[in-house]
């Protein structure tokens, strides 16, 4: 498991998000990514997870659009509270705005997001079974990345993203 979670790491590094355009307007984004938590769940060390979401978005104005989406994170924990090899996986869906301008006349934009993520944990053993499971809770989320321009449809999006629930 442990050499998933470092081949994961290293092709999030490579790809952070891809965007798939349609019309303009409308796009769908797929993401594969590391997670770090920034605390620890009780006396669980969260250490490295992996995240995966997609979302899509519609651009109302020439540079502002609205984004929704679903993801999933997991983190793997030796030893816990709720036993030895539990995951801690958080699942839930975002909601918010999201501002992309190009920088200069290249092929390069910068994008800055923010809005609402609506997410629960559950914590399940080796064996995939729920030991646990907690209330959805309302959180935000902020985003800044580059978007690389890979075709008329395509956009590699490396982001840095920060929440809170």
């Amino acid at each position: 498991m442990n050499r998933f979670i470092i081949s994961a790491t290293v092709f999030v590094i490579l790809i952070s998000a891809v965007s798939v355009s349609a019309e303009q307007r409308w796009s769908a984004e797929f993401r594969a990514g590391g997670a770090f938590a920034t605390g620890d769940f009780s006396d669980a060390d969260m250490g490295t997870g992996l995240d995966l979401e997609a979302t899509a978005a519609y651009r109302f104005m020439p540079h502002l659009g609205v984004y929704a989406g679903w993801g999933w994170t997991q983190f793997i924990t030796d030893d816990s509270f709720a036993g030895e090899d539990m995951d801690f996986e958080e699942t839930g869906y975002t909601l918010g705005l999201q501002f992309i301008h190009p920088i200069g006349a290249g092929k390069i934009n910068y994008m800055v997001r923010g809005g609402l993520v609506f997410n629960h944990i559950e914590i399940e053993d080796d064996e995939g079974d729920i030991v646990g499971d907690s209330d959805h809770s309302l959180g935000w989320q902020i985003e800044a990345g580059l978007g690389i321009t890979m075709g008329d449809s395509w956009r590699l999006i490396p982001s840095v993203r920060y929440r809170a629930v």
